[in-house]
């Protein structure tokens, strides 16, 4: 098994929370992860996988978790909400001492809906465990967030990155399973991980019913090809013959599902974020999108229009992956301006500072690809604290533009 980065840091908040939460999509080694850490802190482990243990949850929550005790793993918890209010009941009646008691995962994010988002207020820590980041699959002990968080860049060792590599990366993703298989294998593992998502999970999360798997198969190839372009419901209604609010309430269940994720819009207000301006569409796994491309080798990446968008989608969930351990909380968000000018990811501090990262897939960098960087340090004024531009190049370099010092850091910095 390779070491997911997260382990301590689930560790650390069983010490200091009654209820962790663990999401992910299927087949990122959640489980894996639970039973290790069950087996390792003395928690038992239980899964609503299990038809039996499913319908026991289901008939009589309250019952069920008197029969278990404290200190349980209750993994695919997403199959059980009936099980939210008997938690919370004991949740309420613990002593301030008793830290640790459930340890729960999911494989699609239930507490982001409207009935379930308060259901454990200062109970319960949460955290996102991703397909593997390369510095796992690397085994580098590098944080990416950490770096480009610390008051003054080091000059690490660097790697010029050729654009065939590069693409090699983001075909692969990071699912465990997926990433040692031959291009045929790893076609076919993504083909039934697609069908098993389409036909169970995403059914049971929505409740649909008559004939919508083509129309998702449809929407989730089209929102594969627009990995790291705004998001315009109206446009991709019209596009897979739905309304926009099907295309809007399907594409919420492919994010709770962690198929896709939306990038908001930065905003100095952050009582206009999510109001004002558009998302940006990403793919939670570059391989994944990939497949449903019909992109299966590194040269038809590489010379296709998918790869700028890919390339930025692959940056932008590296940053999502180590934020999980690293030593700040970050948020994540891009930029554009009512002139159009743009930024890939505005990381956002706990102070409200930012830094502004911009992605490039040459290894060659001028002054001009720093506009929007410039713009965005207008735009945020003392909140400002650095800007970025990832590039295939292997040397850290500084560049000047206009006022500010920007920095091109290789991509190879992130394993």
């Amino acid at each position: 098994m390779i070491e997911r980065k997260l382990y301590e840091r689930v560790l650390e908040l069983l010490r200091d929370f009654r209820i962790v939460y663990i999401s992910g999509p299927r087949q990122t080694g959640t489980s894996t992860l639970a039973k290790v850490i069950a087996g390792d802190v003395g928690m038992r482990y239980f899964t609503l996988d299990n038809q039996a243990f499913h319908e026991a949850a289901k008939s009589d929550p309250h019952g069920l978790l008197e029969s278990l005790g404290k200190r349980i793993v209750l993994d695919e918890f997403q199959y059980a909400p009936p099980l939210i209010p008997a938690i919370k009941m004991i949740s309420d009646d613990l002593r301030p001492d008793e830290k640790g008691v459930f340890l729960l995962t999911g494989s699609a994010d239930i507490f982001k809906t409207a009935k379930t988002r308060e259901a454990f207020p200062g109970h319960m820590a949460h955290l996102e465990l991703y397909p593997l980041s390369i510095s796992e699959i690397e085994k580098s002990g590098v944080n990416i967030v950490d770096y480009l968080l610390s008051d003054k860049l080091s000059q690490v060792d660097g790697k010029l990155i050729d654009r065939n590599k590069m693409a090699g990366i983001i075909i692969r993703g990071g699912y465990p399973e997926a990433i040692g298989k031959s291009l045929r294998n790893r076609s076919a593992w993504f083909k039934s991980y697609v069908l098993g998502r389409l036909f169970k999970d995403f059914a049971a999360l929505t409740e649909t019913r008559g004939d919508y798997i083509g129309k998702i198969d449809a929407l989730t190839r089209l929102l594969a090809g627009m990995s790291g372009n705004l998001l315009k419901y109206a446009n991709i209604a019209s596009k897979v013959g739905l309304d926009d609010k099907t295309v809007k309430k399907y594409m919420q269940t492919l994010e709770l599902m962690f198929i896709i994720k939306r990038l908001e819009p930065y905003a100095k207000n952050q009582a206009k974020r999510g109001v004002v301006g558009m998302p940006k569409i990403h793919f939670v796994d570059t391989g994944l999108a990939c497949y449903l491309l019909g992109i299966k080798k590194a040269e038809l990446l590489h010379a296709s229009n998918f790869y700028g968008g890919l390339l930025e989608n692959f940056v932008l969930m590296e940053l999502f992956k180590h934020s999980g351990w690293a030593s700040e909380d970050i948020r994540l968000y891009h930029f554009r301006d009512k002139k159009k000018n743009e930024v890939d990811i505005v990381i956002e501090k706990d102070d409200a500072r930012i830094i502004g990262v911009e992605v490039k897939g040459s290894a060659s960098v001028s002054q001009e690809d720093f506009k929007g960087l410039h713009e965005l340090s207008l735009f945020a004024g003392n909140r400002f604290e650095k800007g970025i531009l990832f590039y295939t190049g292997g040397q850290l370099l500084p560049m000047k533009f206009k006022d500010n010092t920007f920095y091109a850091v290789p991509i190879s910095f992130l394993w």
